[in-house]
């Protein structure tokens, strides 16, 4: 079998294990937190009758490895459960608010990719005043807490310029150019930082990368500098990029749930902290599972395509 793909198949199968271990996780973790979620979200109608009713339907009179059984059984046939609230499927829920938590984060990261990596690379390949700016950045983006960020661009944008919306939500498929007007404020506000880690890394992979001695080889045989920093260097400085791409792409979906609270969108993050004011605890663990999944598949892809670009892998894989 190829190297590669022998790579691949075991970082699929150890996924699994991983997956089983989130699920019990957030099981345990709604089902421990101190208090009963019943009565939570009860509240005033938390009579012993009403009590009693509400645990046999959400099965919470039954032991807990059978209540995992049976949460996890549904969970692998497309069940997550019925809003407390509404009384609406979980999975229709999902359906209308993950397309807008993964528009949010995969512009944010086409954004932070696409500023930090190429601006990464300029900078390492240069002395000079655009170390310092590029220094000045990160550190400024990096301090800057996404929610101010966020107020301060509705406060330039919309109340100094009135240029773009404070906040709202169109599909994509019904009012493309509108649906990007909402975007641009939370997508800035959410790439900011992650563009600097990336520069950051981006910077010192590549400054580690041009100072090895085949670079040295390379300029000697007269390639052009282009070339060397592109194309050599930039592909054997990879690992560290990828990796951090897709850590921060974690990161991105956690910072999404106050983001989206904060330009009103109706994703996954604000549909579970609308379920914790709630106190409607099943949506709360479909919703945190989905993000949890959500974040290691892109973990796996992330292994997957840094096994292909980086040879290193191969060899360990075939030794």
């Amino acid at each position: 079998m190829n190297a590669r793909l022998s790579y691949a198949l075991r970082r699929l199968i150890l996924t699994a294990p991983v997956l089983i271990a989130t699920s019990i996780f957030v099981f345990l973790l709604i089902r421990l937190v101190p208090g009963d979620p019943v009565r939570s979200m009860l509240g005033i109608r938390a009579t012993p009758e009403n009590i009693a009713t509400v645990r046999s339907e959400l099965g919470l009179d039954h032991p807990l490895p059978q209540q995992y059984w049976d949460w996890i059984w549904g969970v692998l046939h497309g069940n997550l459960g019925h809003d407390f609230i509404s009384h609406e499927k979980i999975t229709s829920l999902l359906k209308v608010s993950l397309p807008v938590t993964l528009e949010l984060t995969v512009l944010a990261m086409l954004l932070a990719v696409g500023v930090g990596v190429p601006v990464g690379v300029l900078v390492a390949a240069r002395t000079g005043w655009t170390r310092k700016v590029s220094g000045g950045f990160v550190i400024g983006a990096i301090s800057i807490p996404d929610f101010w960020l966020g107020l301060m661009l509705v406060l330039v944008f919309t109340g100094l310029l009135n240029v773009l919306p404070p906040s709202g939500w169109v599909p994509f498929t019904q009012n493309p150019v509108q649906n990007l007007r909402y975007m641009i404020l939370p997508v800035v506000t959410l790439a900011t930082g992650q563009t600097a880690y990336i520069l950051r890394t981006t910077r010192a992979a590549m400054l580690g990368t041009l100072s090895e001695p085949y670079i040295a080889f390379l300029r000697a045989k007269g390639l052009r500098e282009r070339s060397i920093v592109y194309v050599h260097a930039l592909r054997n400085a990879s690992g560290p990029i990828i990796t951090v791409t897709g850590i921060q792409f974690g990161v991105l979906l956690g910072g999404a749930i106050v983001i989206e609270n904060l330009f009103a969108l109706p994703g996954v993050g604000r549909l579970i902290v609308t379920a914790i004011s709630e106190r409607n605890y099943v949506v709360v663990q479909a919703g945190v599972l989905t993000v949890a999944c959500l974040f290691i598949v892109v973990n796996l892809l992330t292994d997957i395509v840094h096994g292909l670009l980086d040879p290193r892998v191969e060899e360990a894989v075939s030794s």
